[in-house]
């Protein structure tokens, strides 16, 4: 074989391989995770995810996205300090609006969404019917941890449902059947929570659960009962509209989602987005739709710097709470102690 070819061969291989690199920005993060050697410190390690990658970057990142939220909403404005609806609804100078799918008040997430509502920390929450039902039915019965291999045909035998490694007994939805329209007293609730504060609760696909099996039945007894979604409607998007500025925290996908971006889009978009979920975008769902996407509809405005957590809720939103909407909470009574 000719040397000088060999010498050529490599020469082509090193100028491929060893190629040289620009200079980083100097303002670069560098990556470095949490060193256990320094002890068990969760609030630090925490801290620790922006420089460790990944997903666990992009919590830290939602992390900053909902503390701003949160800064700004306490700033002071001038204009109009009430909302139109629910009538003497405090306005605040960022509207948080928080949506939220049916299974995360399946599971123990409805505990910290429940801490939010209870702190009147969010301005409107959107979820689907499992979301206002499931809360309700929690304050009738327990539901229990299965496992996600159970055998359906024996499950139906005996009256279990399953979501998930969840198992929701039928009794809980037969006694919630037959106490629905009763007033709602049950600290551990989000909608008593939701209705103390006056914090809206829109299902724009209410009929889609138990609740709607109840109406159906309820249709046969006693007719008459006629749901006004369009009036929901205004009431959602006028809040937007008349919003100094919204923040959005999206909890899964589906129609609540697609409701609390589209409200915004009645205001050229949200100027805060943090979004939380599994879903991909290579199927054109709305649900796995990337910030970017909602951007181009004019849902998020152009100058937002939107987060997508690609997790599941259950793991990330508790550790989310706790370093935002909780420490809020601590400065808050803190503050109060020394006042």
């Amino acid at each position: 074989m000719n040397n000088g070819s060999c010498e050529f061969d490599v020469h082509i291989a090193e100028m491929s391989v060893l190629k040289k690199s620009s200079t980083m920005p100097t303002d670069s993060t560098i990556i470095k995770g949490y060193d256990f050697n320094e002890g068990i410190n969760y609030d630090a390690l925490l801290d620790q995810y922006m420089s460790t990658g990944f997903q666990a970057s992009h919590f830290a990142q939602a992390v900053q996205q909902i503390n701003t939220m949160l800064t700004m909403r306490e700033e002071q404005f001038e204009g109009d300090h009430t909302l139109p609806y629910p009538e003497g609804k405090q306005k605040r100078a960022c509207t948080i609006f928080l949506g939220y799918t049916s299974n995360l008040v399946t599971s123990g997430v409805r505990e910290n969404i429940r801490y939010l509502v209870e702190h009147d920390l969010v301005d409107c929450i959107v979820t689907s019917a499992g979301g206002v039902e499931e809360d309700l039915i929690k304050c009738l019965a327990p539901s229990y941890l299965g496992a996600f291999d159970l055998d359906g045909r024996t499950l139906r035998h005996n009256g279990l449902n399953r979501a998930g490694n969840i198992i929701i007994p039928n009794n809980n939805y037969c006694q919630f059947e037959d106490w629905l329209g009763a007033e709602i007293n049950d600290k551990r609730s989000i909608c008593y929570w939701a209705h103390r504060n006056r914090i809206p609760i829109f299902s724009p696909a209410l009929t889609d659960g138990s609740i709607g099996d109840m109406l159906y039945f309820h249709s046969f007894r006693s007719g008459g009962i006629k749901l006004d979604i369009v009036e929901d409607l205004r009431h959602i998007n006028t809040m937007a509209v008349r919003s100094n500025r919204t923040g959005v925290i999206l909890l899964g996908g589906g129609v609540m989602k697609h409701h609390i971006n589209n409200a915004n889009l009645m205001r050229n978009g949200s100027d805060y987005a943090v979004y939380v979920n599994t879903g991909q975008e290579f199927d054109g769902s709305d649900s796995g739709a990337r910030p970017d996407e909602a951007v181009s509809w004019g849902k998020v405005r152009s100058d937002c710097r939107p987060v997508k957590i690609y997790a599941d809720a259950t793991l990330v939103f508790p550790l989310l709470v706790a370093k935002t909407f909780a420490r809020h909470v601590q400065r808050k009574h803190s503050e109060l102690q020394k006042a």
